[in-house]
């Protein structure tokens, strides 16, 4: 007779070679989540194995589908078809009706990234220049106005280049290439991007001084790294979104433009990836806020 220990409900119980985890788990009492009624067309039964991998039985068929389809790591195993032969300690993923919800959605989302996983992508910040005093001498209608206009046209030089826009506040915008299926590449699609942008703002200061005579310059940081690229929701509102050091370093470098006077930074994990291939001004070695130790940037000519 073997046992598993659930972390979750902190809760010894048997488990016989016969049974799946789901199972025993469901007659010890436990509350396990399984919507698609233990027949692996989900995962919200999954758990976690944090002792006794080794003790688990190989994935089957099915679990070996579901297992590929979302790019599960080992230790993620579903509870309707694994099987026990030692003990095993257990973390249960799905604990109540909202992660059962969650998890349900994810699964029926058409996006890569509705389950979540790490990914290689270059992160790109950007930032306007002069933003701040045109915001502050502007009608609010106005600012919302030029800001919506300036969105949608990066926003299509940004999708031609192979981005997506994860995210804005204000006048800056995060910039994610490799989120979706493409994986090479990406820092030298980043440069292309910032390139175009810059080229485009010229034509969209055209309008600017029309209208309020006044202009924008843009700054942006590079880097380039490990991510945890996920499909975020709130319910009315959902996006892609990377979370991890590398989108934090990112806006970092992108900040660092105001010390040097620069309009493109790029981290050395960035210009690995594009030496020989792109024209480098000039390097900085500095302290970047909020991260310890120098960093050495380089500046891209526009």
């Amino acid at each position: 007779m073997s046992y598993l220990y659930s972390e979750t409900d902190d809760k010894r119980f048997s488990v016989s070679s016969q049974e799946t985890i789901l199972e025993s788990s469901l007659k010890a009492g436990i509350e396990h989540t399984h919507v698609c009624g233990g027949k692996a067309r989900c995962s919200t039964c999954r758990v976690e194995v944090i002792e006794g991998l080794s003790h688990c039985l190989p994935r089957n068929e099915a679990e070996q589908a579901m297992g590929s389809r979302l790019g599960l790591p080992e230790t993620i195993r579903l509870a309707c078809q694994t099987r026990v032969n030692g003990d095993v300690k257990i973390r249960r993923l799905a604990v109540d009706d909202l992660d059962a919800r969650i998890i349900k959605d994810q699964l029926t989302g058409q996006n890569d990234n509705s389950m979540g996983r790490e990914k290689e992508v270059a992160v790109l910040f950007t930032d306007l220049a002069n933003y701040t005093e045109f915001a502050e001498s502007l009608p609010a209608y106005d600012v919302v106005h030029v800001l919506n206009r300036y969105y949608q046209t990066m926003n299509a030089i940004v999708t031609e280049h192979g981005g997506v826009i994860s995210d804005v506040a204000g006048d800056g915008m995060l910039i994610l290439f490799g989120a979706c299926k493409k994986e090479h590449g990406l820092v030298l699609d980043a440069v292309h991007t910032v390139r175009a942008m810059h080229k485009e703002l010229d034509r969209f200061n055209e309008y600017l001084m029309s209208m309020y005579g006044r202009s924008f310059g843009l700054r942006a940081g590079i880097n380039h790294g490990p991510a945890i690229i996920g499909h975020f929701s709130t319910g009315p509102m959902s996006k892609v979104a990377a979370i991890g050091d590398t989108v934090n370093l990112a806006s970092r470098i992108e900040q660092a433009n105001k010390a040097f006077g620069s309009q493109l930074l790029i981290s050395e994990s960035a210009y690995q990836h594009i030496k020989g291939d792109i024209e480098i001004s000039a390097s900085h070695q500095t302290h970047l806020k909020g991260k310890t130790g120098l960093y050495d940037l380089y500046e891209v000519q526009i």
